[in-house]
C-alpha cells in the first residue's frame, strides 16, 4: 500500500472518534480498538516502511510479534537504535496519527450535515443499505482527500 492509502485508511479509521469531538465535544472509550489499529499502521510506516521524511529511507524493525510470545520478548531486548532514535520514531508516530484524526475532522467539518442525516437516519433503522447511502450523496470528499498526510 501507498504512503497515501495508509494515511487514508488511518483516517477512516478515525472517523468515529472525530465525530464524537465534533459533534459532542469529547471522546468516549468507544474508538479504543481503532486506536490500536491506527497507532499499529503509523508505527509500521515509521520502523518497518520508511515512510517518514524525518527518520529516512531505514528500517528501525524487521516485524512485530504477537503479545508474550518467545520471539516478542527476544525482539524487544535487542533494539538496534538509539535513545533519541526511539524518540523520534515516537514524535513521528504521534505526528502521522495527529494528521489522520485532522484529515478525519476536516472531512466531517465539511460534511457535517451529511453526518447529521446519516445518525439521524440510523436511529430511525438501526442500520443502513447500500441503496440507501446515496441520499447521503453530498459527500465533499474530494477535497479533503487529496491532502496527503
Amino acid at each position: 500500500m501507498s504512503r497515501s492509502e495508509l494515511g487514508n485508511r488511518m483516517a477512516v479509521l478515525l472517523g468515529g472518534r472525530a465525530a464524537e469531538a465534533l459533534v459532542f465535544d469529547e471522546v468516549s472509550t468507544g474508538a479504543a480498538d481503532d486506536l490500536n489499529k491506527v497507532t499499529d499502521i503509523a508505527r509500521n510506516m515509521v520502523t518497518r516502511f520508511g515512510m517518514h521524511d524525518k527518520l529516512g529511507q531505514v528500517t528501525y524493525e524487521t516485524s512485530r510479534q504477537t503479545f508474550l510470545s518467545e520471539d516478542a520478548l527476544a525482539h524487544y531486548a535487542e533494539r538496534e537504535f538509539s535513545e533519541e532514535t526511539a524518540r523520534e520514531i515516537d514524535c513521528a508516530v504521534r505526528e502521522l496519527v495527529g494528521a489522520a484524526y485532522d484529515k478525519a475532522l476536516g472531512i466531517l467539518h465539511i460534511n457535517r450535515k451529511p453526518l447529521e442525516d446519516g445518525a439521524r437516519l440510523l436511529l430511525e433503522k438501526e442500520t443502513l443499505t447500500r441503496e440507501e447511502l446515496p441520499s447521503l450523496a453530498g459527500l465533499k470528499l474530494a477535497a479533503a482527500a487529496e491532502e496527503p498526510l
